[in-house]
């Protein structure tokens, strides 16, 4: 299954909401006039799209429906998918092109880390990329046993101390063991953390000196984990890592268990990280690589042959 027909599925209660709306406005409005544009705003936000980044797409679509005349709902759906898609836009593969990179992973508790780790573990390895998982959660009870059973069934090699060690040694006996067996790809796995808690950011920014020191010339990634079934506290998430730690990418879990997959759209929207993994289901296949063009249109309901 590509990644249409994945995130199609996986937007299908965000679909329904938005899809069932849409058509319900255009049985009762024969035009694009401030009326209908107003009617399809609040759809956004009840998406979770975010009132600022709603005023924003519908203003767009308002300029496109002038200059192209547009009316019919086809031609409407092609140009509101076309506007979230190019909003979506920018940097969102993973930027893994040296041997080895790092892919630093932080998020708080619950977000779906760890799943997301190893289905990103398993993903890369089927590629032929070879990885290695730093469990550098030490923090939490278990987290190391649950890294380590998603390394086993991604195939893939892992680093782990005992709980309670240092993180940031684990990180360099990471990098010590990738250099040593030619890993192309180190992820790191980090403690859920509150983004308000100063006393684990500094252990993050201790961790991130010692890629710095160790890697310095290395493709490097910090990945925030988020959970779409949380909304808007998304993005209150995505804003603190940012400004803590220097976010370079989302991935964005649970799609397929919300009604509100427009906090996709916000996310990039607000705090200008781009999307780059989204969780559409539970199977270790169902992490997928974000494409905006395909997204915006499962979104708005354009059926697209793969």
């Amino acid at each position: 299954m590509g990644f249409f027909s994945k995130i199609k599925e996986g937007l299908k209660k965000t679909r329904t909401s938005i899809g069932d709306g849409f058509n319900a406005v255009f049985s009762v409005f024969k035009k694009v006039d401030e009326d209908f544009l107003e009617e399809l705003l609040e759809l956004l936000i009840m998406a979770d799209v975010g009132y600022d980044t709603s005023e924003r797409i519908i203003g767009e679509l308002r300029k496109k429906a002038k200059l192209e005349s547009l009316n019919d709902p086809e031609s409407v759906k092609n140009a509101l998918a076309q506007i979230i898609a190019e909003a979506m836009t920018g940097e969102n593969g993973l930027n893994i092109s040296t041997s080895p990179s790092v892919i630093l992973v932080v998020g708080v508790n619950g977000v779906g880390k760890t799943t997301t780790i190893g289905k990103l573990a398993h993903r890369l390895s089927e590629s032929g990329k070879k990885v290695i998982i730093g469990a550098a959660d030490t923090f939490r009870a278990a987290a190391i046993d649950q890294i380590s059973v998603w390394a086993e069934r991604s195939g893939t090699d892992i680093v782990r101390h005992q709980d309670g060690a240092d993180p940031a040694a684990v990180v360099f006996d990471t990098i010590a063991a990738a250099k040593a067996r030619k890993a192309d790809v180190i992820i790191c796995d980090t403690a859920g953390r509150l983004h308000n808690k100063k006393n684990l950011m500094g252990e993050l920014e201790k961790i991130m000196r010692v890629i710095e020191r160790e890697l310095p010339d290395a493709d490097k990634e910090i990945l925030l984990v988020l959970d779409a079934t949380t909304g808007q506290n998304a993005i209150e998430q995505a804003k603190d890592f940012k400004e803590a730690v220097g976010v370079t990418g989302v991935a964005l879990t649970k799609l397929d268990g919300t009604a509100k997959g427009g906090i996709t759209i916000a996310v990039k929207d607000v705090t200008g990280v781009p999307v780059k993994l989204v969780g559409v289901g539970e199977g270790i296949d169902d992490l997928q690589y974000f494409e905006p063009d395909a997204f915006a249109k499962a979104l708005v309901g354009i059926e697209e042959t793969e």
